[in-house]
């Protein structure tokens, strides 16, 4: 049965990009998990065929499409790989920024490139020893005359190594008390003198997101690339936040359901004392457990997505879905490892990449700890 917030028109759009990642994605994916990232030339097929940002303005060259769209996108890509994040966060977390708090010039400038796939985007706030502490951010941005001169590092950072324009968040009141006051974005381009990619990191899943470094070092970047008010920077963060986790559990959810699938095609298959294995009763719980648990998180998340399009605040009920979805999908990851048997510990099964994809979920878009911090926090606690 499909979702109230998505019709036929939005069937239709799914039913074309799942062809489309059949034909450009999945047959290209391995090799892309084996070379760490996804080429640019994907990227722009995925704009040339509107996958990309689809709810811009069409001004901007978007399509004006609602939230349900970004949805699908979502979910399609994460049914392909988790590898493919760096889409999802280029489309729904990052380019949101730039399109909310950005002016018009900042849009009309950069908004194109975004959804053509000529522009590759990617946040970064996570700095060395910071991890979820967004107060605690380190970087520095001095104005000097038209300029802002940048000093810091931030790690962790998707599409380090291929993206193009990056919102930094940095400290530009350099007097502020510690903390969430003296905040700013600003948006560093790719050839910004005194900017560097470092390192592209070693993970232990989601091989072909890249995820690196960044370095500034006395990095000049033109005072009219502060997105929205100076000062105003962990405010806007906490504004994104909500549809950033709404969408991690949305993509785990999709995951989750995926697993789900591909084991219980493996245990019709697969014979064991005669039978095969989905005739034991052990196979049949288990599995019956992992669907039910499932059909909890889909129930829930679709309600969430209902009320965030109408704009509502559910920052705890997202909160509540990020880590308890996440933990789920991490669980039913394991049991659907261990009903493959040794084949699921063999890398040729694809058990065993998205086994290694979701050890991920629980730690980025804030940890499952930060995420029960915010649920007490609002309980009154």
């Amino acid at each position: 049965m499909s979702p109230t917030y998505l019709n036929e028109e939005h069937q239709i759009f799914r039913r074309a990009l799942k062809k489309f990642l059949e034909k450009e994605a999945i047959p290209h994916f391995e090799q892309w998990e084996e070379e760490k990232r996804i080429p640019r030339s994907f990227w722009k097929k995925m704009g040339e065929q509107g996958f990309l940002c689809p709810w811009v303005d069409e001004k901007y060259g978007g399509a004006n499409a609602d939230f349900g769209y970004s949805i699908i996108i979502n979910e399609e890509l994460e049914r392909v790989g988790s590898g493919l994040v760096g889409i999802n966060n280029h489309n729904d977390i990052v380019v949101p920024y730039i399109n909310t708090f950005g002016n018009e010039e900042q849009k009309e400038r950069w908004l194109p490139g975004c959804i053509s796939g000529d522009i590759i985007t990617g946040i970064a706030m996570t700095e060395p020893g910071g991890g979820s502490d967004v107060a605690g951010i380190r970087t520095t941005a001095v104005k000097d005359g038209d300029y802002y001169i940048l000093n810091g590092e931030k790690t962790f950072i998707t599409t380090g190594i291929t993206g193009d324009l990056f919102v930094v968040a940095c400290k530009t009141d350099l007097k502020a008390e510690p903390g969430y006051k003296g905040i700013s974005l600003i948006v560093v381009e790719r050839d910004t003198p005194g900017f560097s990619k470092g390192r592209q990191l070693k993970k232990v899943g989601q091989y072909s997101s890249d995820t690196a470094e960044l370095i500034f070092e006395d990095a000049r970047v033109p005072a009219e690339n502060l997105l929205g008010e100076e000062g105003k920077g962990f405010y806007y963060l906490m504004e994104k936040l909500q549809q950033e986790r709404l969408l991690v559990a949305v993509g785990s959810v999709a995951q989750a359901e995926k697993m789900l699938e591909i084991t219980i095609d493996y245990v019709k298959q697969r014979k064991a004392f005669g039978k095969s294995i989905s005739q034991f009763q052990n196979t049949q719980f288990k599995l019956a457990e992992m669907a039910t648990e499932i059909q909890m998180a889909r129930t829930f998340v679709d309600d969430l997505i209902v009320n965030h399009i109408n704009k509502k605040e559910v920052v705890t009920q997202v909160s509540m879905a990020k880590w308890w979805i996440t933990e789920m999908t991490k669980r039913v990851a394991t049991q659907c490892m261990q009903l493959h048997g040794g084949y699921g510990y063999m890398e040729e099964y694809e058990i065993a990449r998205r086994f290694r994809d979701v050890q991920a979920i629980s730690i980025y878009a804030g940890t499952n700890e930060i995420m029960k911090t915010i649920i007490a926090k609002r309980m009154g606690l």
